[in-house]
């Protein structure tokens, strides 16, 4: 193939895939409407939740079988904490009782639900993002793949000024505690190797653990444009143009049973937004760069908020 004739063909893709994420993204969605860098709109939040120090959001989608045993793991690990703790359950369009089962366990936990119509994990992480009123804002997954136990060394780190903690099942000190299927391990591999460079030399992109100090994480989600399973590489790709440290945590990783990750058509969907980040790019040149000036800006409007509230 000659250049002119791959130039064409990488230039015809990236309009495809362009094309497929603004289907994407146009599809109705329950959670505020917000445009790439529209910094005072990310910081629209939910007001019935009440300002904590620190918000532990949970994406579901049918896992009525798992989130009450998540639930109360997290308000276990998290209770002796002497930061104040909230937990949000964000249930993504389930068709099951997941929401009724997390509405009963709120009973007795700090619990909140809502809902997010618009599909994709990452669409139901974004959700719980713009809308939380905490210091420090995370997300963790449904299964309790990554144990719970992790929170409290996470909220130390956040405290000691990291403004960014990831779980990380490839660096030193992690472990797959049960091996993975092939498929899913061959799946990985090809990610991992896609993304090279896109993170630096951070080891792992998508253990589904992640935390960040709270204006950040807002203006990583509002300048952030994928909504399925690679939403958490763009996001780490963004801070990493940007040169904000992103400190990981080694994690005892295990391969729960019954998850409702569709290997073929939610791995292609995430190769997709894979090949539209290598195509289109999240260069400091791009609009959806992240701007130090509007950080600091929306930091200090934060500070004003919080010494209101006190």
């Amino acid at each position: 193939m000659t250049a002119a004739n791959h130039l064409s063909t990488s230039v015809h893709l990236g309009e495809v895939v362009k094309l497929r994420l603004q289907q994407r993204r146009s599809q109705d969605s329950s959670g505020p409407s917000l445009e790439a860098g529209d910094v005072g709109r990310s910081l629209i939040a939910d007001v019935a939740r009440p300002s904590v120090d620190l918000e532990v959001i949970i994406p579901a989608y049918n896992e009525e079988a798992r989130i009450g045993a998540t639930l109360q793991d997290v308000a276990n690990q998290t209770a002796r904490l002497p930061w104040s703790v909230g937990i949000v359950v964000v249930d993504n369009g389930s068709t099951d009782r997941t929401a009724d089962v997390a509405d009963h366990a709120c009973s007795g936990l700090r619990v909140r639900v809502i809902g997010c119509s618009r599909q994709g994990k990452g669409a139901a992480v974004r959700r719980g993002i713009l809308t939380s009123r905490a210091r420090w804002v995370g997300f963790c997954d449904a299964d309790s793949s990554t144990p719970a136990d992790l929170i409290p060394r996470v909220a130390e780190l956040l405290s000691a000024g990291h403004r960014i903690v990831v779980g990380s099942r490839y660096c030193s000190g992690g472990r797959l505690l049960v091996r993975q299927p092939l498929i899913r391990r061959l799946g990985s591999l090809g990610f991992r190797s896609l993304s090279r460079g896109m993170v630096g030399d951070l080891s792992d992109t998508q253990c589904g653990f992640k935390f960040f100090e709270a204006t950040l994480a807002r203006q990583l989600f509002t300048q952030s444009r994928l909504s399925g399973f690679a939403f958490d590489l763009e996001l780490l790709a963004l801070a990493h143009r940007s040169n904000i440290p992103i400190t990981e945590l080694p994690v005892d990783w295990t391969e729960r049973g019954g998850s409702t990750l569709r290997l073929l058509r939610d791995g292609a969907w995430a190769y997709l937004e894979l090949i539209s980040l290598r195509l289109l790019g999240t260069g400091p040149g791009d609009p959806l760069a992240l701007r130090p000036a509007i950080i600091a800006q929306a930091q200090a409007r934060d500070r004003e908020r919080l010494l209101a509230e006190t």
